[in-house]
């Protein structure tokens, strides 16, 4: 019977534990369960901080120069004897 009573105490203190925690911490969990039962679940609000993007902010792709035009890298590792 000792598991049994050990594991009746852990579940008592768990319990006292989060009935602690509602208590001390109620003004803030009210307001933030208010808030969450507010919300639009079709919006995100991450979203409103991206810029809109126009069809003036996407890049022409006649404007650009073809492949052939880019400079090509030179090598710049030298090799001294040992």
């Amino acid at each position: 019977m000792g598991k049994a009573k050990e594991a009746a105490v852990v579940a008592g203190a768990l319990a006292f534990t989060w009935l602690l925690i509602e208590l001390a911490f109620k003004p803030f969990l009210t307001k933030a369960r208010a808030s969450i039962d507010n919300s639009d679940p079709s919006r995100d609000p991450d979203d409103d901080a991206l810029p809109k993007t126009t069809i003036n902010d996407v890049p022409n792709v006649a404007d650009s120069k073809p492949a052939g035009d880019v400079p090509t890298a030179v090598d710049t590792i030298t090799t001294d004897p040992v």
